[in-house]
């Protein structure tokens, strides 16, 4: 009976203790809540709306009758009309866009004689029956997106002239940039630096703060004239040249292993890489500013990390996320090096091509400095 006592005693006070303890309580509803609302609606492998261009060289209305049909299948969406093939690669190149949809100027003399809308004549040649309406031009480094455009490739078009299909015959064409074998080790092994950096750099530094007070470091460094933005410099800098590491060894393994190409941007992947790694330290170095204890750090490390990951497009598909969790997930430092890294490494894009991202990446690394900075007082409460 004592001994059932004592644990009773023990269990009221933890108890007491985890009620006192708001941090912890209110982790122990958020992630699973988190998890739940990430797995159940913002994550999606039916892909749709993928942002799309297409270079009409036809320009009549049987070419707009075809964009309007690819359309309606709500695979693909319209975002750009450009006008030559070269503007549509550069435009996947930048990721502005995940394919291009090119009409050919005789477009109806192809559709024509295509056997996907039943009308090919008997005294056409197969060369000439064999001639896809159109072509895709795709980006291949994510297999999944390659995937659901690919699926178009059979799409009847015997809507156009109310005749029965026939699908001998591919009715478009799809060429597939960047990793035409559709590897998956392509598309992962730059995803994952992205990852392995996020998880590192923000759980290194995000007990940074704290754990000067837990080790009695603080008092020194009231006594010592060292500024708030000086002693979170001094932070990170040790971490920065861990994570080109990191980086070094993810790609270098990756490439002996896996033959994953470097690309030539070797110089804006360093730059982007920098980026990134400052932006989640001083994304850490909040969240030391905010945490009491190194336990309570770790809780938020890990719910930023949850979402930080899952909708990164690492997993799922950026284009496959309602939008409202694509807006949340462009919060995220991970979201946007995840573009700049598979861009530098597989599509020899340039810093000036996601200079989007590039500057994002800036102005949370300011952002994050000067808010850790600021949260930062010389106490000890």
């Amino acid at each position: 009976m004592r001994s059932l006592s004592r644990i009773a005693a023990i269990f009221s006070k933890e108890l007491a203790q985890l009620r006192r303890d708001r941090m912890t309580f209110g982790m122990v509803i958020m992630i699973p809540l988190i998890q739940l609302i990430l797995f159940g609606y913002a994550i999606n492998t039916n892909i749709r709306d993928i942002p799309v261009a297409v270079v009409d060289h036809s320009q009549t209305g049987l070419s707009r009758t075809l964009i309007q049909m690819v359309e309606a299948t709500r695979v693909v969406k319209v975002t750009e009309r450009l006008s030559s093939v070269q503007e549509a690669e550069d435009a996947i190149k930048s990721a502005r866009v995940r394919a291009a949809f090119i009409l050919p100027d005789d477009l109806a003399q192809r559709i024509a004689r295509s056997p996907a809308v039943g009308l090919g004549t008997p005294a056409s040649t197969d060369e000439e029956t064999s001639r896809p309406v159109a072509q895709w031009v795709v980006d291949g480094s994510d297999t999944m997106i390659a995937g659901a455009i690919k699926a178009l490739r059979s799409m009847p078009l015997s809507e156009l002239f109310r005749q029965p299909p026939n699908r001998s015959t591919p009715t478009f064409e799809v060429a597939l940039f960047f990793n035409p074998e559709q590897r998956t080790a392509i598309n992962i092994v730059p995803g994952l630096v992205g990852i392995i950096l996020t998880m590192t750099m923000i759980m290194f530094t995000s007990s940074a703060i704290v754990r000067e007070s837990e080790r009695g470091n603080m008092e020194m460094l009231i006594n010592t004239p060292v500024r708030s933005m000086e002693l979170m410099i001094g932070k990170i800098i040790p971490y920065i040249f861990i994570g080109l590491l990191q980086m070094a060894i993810i790609l270098g393994l990756g490439h002996v292993l896996f033959n994953v190409p470097f690309g030539d941007r070797l110089f804006d992947l360093f730059i982007g890489t920098l980026l990134f790694i400052g932006a989640s330290l001083s994304l850490g170095l909040v969240l030391s500013t905010i945490a009491k204890n190194q336990l309570q750090s770790m809780q938020m490390t890990v719910f930023v990390l949850l979402p930080s990951i899952l909708l990164s497009g690492f997993m799922f598909p950026y284009e496959g996320m309602p939008v409202i969790a694509q807006y949340i997930a462009e919060v995220f430092p991970a979201t946007h090096y995840m573009r700049m890294v598979r861009g530098f490494v597989l599509r020899d894009a340039t810093l000036a091509d996601l200079h989007y991202d590039v500057l994002w990446m800036c102005g949370f690394f300011v952002l994050g400095l000067l808010v850790a900075a600021l949260r930062f007082k010389k106490r000890l409460d």
